[in-house]
């Protein structure tokens, strides 16, 4: 379809679209359904967006969060698009303008809330706005099988007998086989078109390093990229206020974000992180759903995560702007037991069950030896076609091995012969105490002090023998009872392992990293770094002004495309990434002007 492409290019500034999206764009547009499910940074929102401009009508975006509707319509109308919300933030006089344009066809999206969309009278303005599509954002919030539920979303079905031909478009960035089943079926999509992109982020690299002495780790890690955007994700609220004040102790421009400061520190702090006013935002998973800041340069775990598919979302806000993004976990056997003592608090055993299995997950993750883009993409079902991702601590550096058949020998043989003398299996931490010769009341209640193995692994520590053992799970060698306690049996490889005495290579444990190694980041573009700052500057002068984060003016990669190539007229700048009709007859002349006074004083560079 040309329309949507000359649009693509002369409202939004892109010349090609990134995977699904045209195929996306054409389903809604042909009248169809759709589920679409799209990796953070996939360029999801386009999706409903580009359609919205080239068919007659209105199209109503569903999100579910305040901070989301403002950001994307300050982006749209920069753009020249006729957008507009409504939410709790407008005055009644705001509002009843917005409404009045919306009788009167002046806009092509609306942004609201699931809530009013469902109040009273909303039914009648829909049928009367000429509704052409209705497209709910962050969709997984339509299931209790997601990570965000949020019941009112469900209440969305009702809309279709209300717009009976209104084709419904649902989209998420990041849903299991269940959610996505779970949306369609409570949405009631009919016969949608189905889209589920690759998960696979290019531009992240990911690392895992052990916990040690953590604050002294970040300001290492932050020291080293003083002029770049970050989050870091803390456990609880304390650690992080904690960090933030260690950070801003040191000159770094830190603040918190957690539910138990008030709304308004949190939208302060929130909106000086997404103006650039603060580079580094110390956060709960309070932080980061609909978060739409593109030039977020990496992500730090300073705890480890509860699950798998929150880490994957939370690592996914660093490089949605496709520019690089550094994601590192600081990992420590202590914070496993932290995690398990808050599980074992869970009244309700299956809901204990499911979080225990989550917990094996993200620790697997963490102390694998493998591809780290290969174990994130088998966790939602897909396989990574290479051996070597390039962008990862075990791929860069692979971990060293040993030959661990002994070990592993010591430690089956001791879960056989406990099962084998007292009929019930026992939990890691039992069998590592029978290991090490613990003298415990469990072991002398249940005379596991007699057995042979008792006392025959002392020289390996506690947390050793745990790792080895956890390795053992993850071989295969040692299940796990999906039960209330997580109790151990050896599989039938474990059984046939023990009794042919098999060699067992197992992988050392992870070093704290020796050498400040620098490796250039996957996607990085290169540019001239000291123009690219000083059209940084310019950038947040401009957004300033309008008050608009700095990526609404254009974002880093746009920057980063002038920085490469100079343009320094109005007509350079044609076909310049990121820069749409509107934007350059608004902004290129400022920029084509900074170039040119820069190279007053400045050589042109050349880059491959």
């Amino acid at each position: 379809m040309p329309a949507l492409l000359k649009t693509l290019k002369t409202t939004f500034g892109y010349s090609s679209f990134r995977p699904l999206q045209r195929e996306i764009c054409e389903a809604t547009l042909a009248n169809q359904d759709v589920f679409a499910l799209l990796p953070t940074g996939g360029g999801k929102s386009l999706c409903f967006q580009l359609p919205a401009l080239v068919r007659p009508g209105l199209t109503v975006v569903v999100s579910p969060l305040i901070a989301l509707m403002k950001d994307q319509v300050d982006q749209l109308v920069v753009s020249g698009v006729a957008a507009t919300f409504l939410n709790s933030t407008l005055g009644a006089a705001e509002s009843r303008r917005r409404l009045r344009g919306l009788h009167q066809g002046e806009y092509k999206l609306l942004y609201a809330a699931p809530e009013r969309l469902m109040l009273e009278g909303w039914q009648e303005n829909l049928k009367n706005w000429h509704v052409s599509c209705l497209a709910i954002d962050e969709a997984h919030c339509v299931s209790e099988w997601g990570h965000d539920f949020r019941p009112e979303f469900r209440q969305l079905a009702q809309l279709r007998t209300v717009l009976p031909g209104v084709p419904l478009m649902a989209l998420t960035a990041t849903a299991t086989a269940r959610v996505r089943t779970d949306i369609i079926t409570h949405l009631k999509l009919r016969e949608p078109s189905t889209f589920v992109a690759s998960f696979n982020r290019p531009n992240l690299s990911y690392r895992v390093i052990p916990k040690d002495q953590p604050l002294k780790q970040i300001i290492d890690f932050v020291r080293r990229r003083e002029h770049e955007s970050g989050i870091i994700y803390c456990a609880s609220r304390a650690a992080t206020e904690r960090v933030a004040d260690s950070l801003a102790g040191r000159g770094f421009s830190a603040r918190p974000y957690h539910a138990g400061l008030t709304a308004g520190e949190r939208t302060e702090n929130q909106e000086r992180f997404l103006r650039d006013d603060t580079r580094i935002i110390c956060a709960t998973i309070a932080f980061g759903m609909g978060i739409n800041k593109p030039n977020v340069r990496w992500v730090i775990h300073h705890d480890l995560p509860k699950n798998i598919e929150g880490y994957y979302q939370e690592t996914g806000r660093a490089g949605r702007d496709g520019l690089p993004g550094d994601c590192l976990l600081l990992f420590s056997a202590g914070d496993i037991a932290k995690q398990t003592h808050f599980l074992d608090e869970i009244t309700n055993e299956h809901e204990q069950q499911v979080a225990r299995a989550q917990l094996r997950q993200i620790v697997h993750y963490a102390e694998n030896a493998g591809c780290r883009r290969a174990e994130l993409l088998g966790y939602f079902g897909e396989k990574f076609p290479s051996a070597n991702c390039g962008a990862c601590d075990n791929c860069l550096e692979p971990r060293e091995t040993y030959d661990g058949t002994v070990v592993a020998q010591k430690l089956l043989s001791c879960i056989y012969r406990i099962r084998q003398t007292t009929q019930f299996g026992v939990g890691l931490n039992h069998v590592i105490e029978v290991l090490t010769g613990a003298d415990t009341d469990k072991i002398r209640r249940w005379g596991h002090h007699r057995l042979s193995t008792y006392g025959i692994g002392q020289e390996l520590s506690r947390p050793a023998w745990a790792a080895v053992g956890r390795e053992l799970m993850r071989l295969g060698y040692i299940a796990v009872a999906a039960g209330e306690y997580a109790t151990l049996e050896l599989s039938g490889e474990g059984l046939t392992l023990l009794r042919t005495r098999t060699p067992v290579t197992l992988t050392k444990p992870m070093d704290l990293p020796k050498a400040k190694r620098v490796v250039r980041r996957a996607g990085d573009v290169a540019c001239d770094e000291i123009l690219f700052g000083c059209l940084r500057g310019l950038r947040k002068q401009l957004a300033d002004e309008r008050q608009v984060p700095a990526y609404v003016i254009f974002g880093d990669a746009t920057l980063r495309a002038m920085a490469r190539d100079y343009p320094v007229t109005l007509r350079a700048m044609e076909g310049i990434f990121g820069m749409g009709e509107k934007k350059r007859a608004e902004f290129g002349r400022i920029f084509a002007h900074a170039i040119a006074t820069f190279l007053e004083s400045n050589s042109r560079q050349s880059f491959d």
